[in-house]
């Protein structure tokens, strides 16, 4: 899986197109450090540079593990997968029952045939997917450290995204669990909502040809 600077760039434009006025009406959150009922939205920065990162990575298949509904990144990410000519799997909880208004929103923005949608124990379904490029799991489900072991990576090549890291269990990172069994394995960890480590993978089998990738940066620009 290779970096392509010119499909992540490209992709700026139509997802601000398409999430954006789902930013604003749709996905409030609350947040607790705020006070009661007070809600704020989700940060267009963890949305635009996941997105950005899937479409700059050419990723093919890209699996979000979301502990609720459709979200402005699930739509940003069915963006890149059209740019990518790939595929988005959403897994949502079994708990979760209203998929078919989810796809309502998605074809308001003519996405609904670039993602699947598949509802059911996370554990349990992720396990059907094979050499997933690019993946977003939420600490918020209960078994995230089972997915963590579950998840089947695109040896050549994939990134991870696991989103609110304080609820993750015993501290534990994605890195930590994975990098036993990959030969190149570099993560960070970013202040954006409720934390985010980014992990990046690589197993060729040649750990010399890791040394091009050592370096993993993230900018962000006011």
């Amino acid at each position: 899986m290779d970096w392509s600077p010119e499909d992540a760039m490209k992709l700026s434009l139509p997802t601000h197109h398409s999430t954006g006025k789902f930013l604003v009406n749709k996905c409030k959150i609350h947040d607790s450090t705020l006070g009661l009922g007070t809600t704020r939205l989700i940060e267009p920065k963890y949305v635009e540079l996941l997105s950005a990162l899937a479409a700059g990575n050419r990723a093919k298949l890209m699996v979000e593990i979301t502990s609720n509904d459709i979200s402005p990144l699930t739509l940003a990410l069915a963006v890149a997968a059209k740019q990518t000519g790939g595929r988005l799997v959403c897994i949502i909880h079994e708990d979760h029952d209203d998929i078919e208004k989810s796809k309502a929103r998605l074809a308001e923005n003519d996405l609904e045939d670039t993602i699947d949608f598949v509802h059911g124990n996370p554990c349990e379904v992720i396990s059907r997917y094979k050499n997933i490029d690019f993946a977003v799991i939420d600490c918020k489900l209960e078994d995230h450290i089972k997915l963590f072991k579950t998840i089947n990576l695109n040896p050549s090549g994939s990134i991870v995204a696991v989103s609110n890291l304080q609820h993750r269990r015993d501290g534990i990172s994605f890195a930590e669990v994975v990098k036993g069994r990959n030969i190149g394995v570099k993560s960070v960890t970013l202040p954006i909502g409720e934390g985010m480590e980014l992990t990046r993978i690589r197993s060729t089998g040649k750990p010399e040809t890791w040394r091009s990738y050592k370096k993993f940066h993230v900018i962000f620009e006011n």
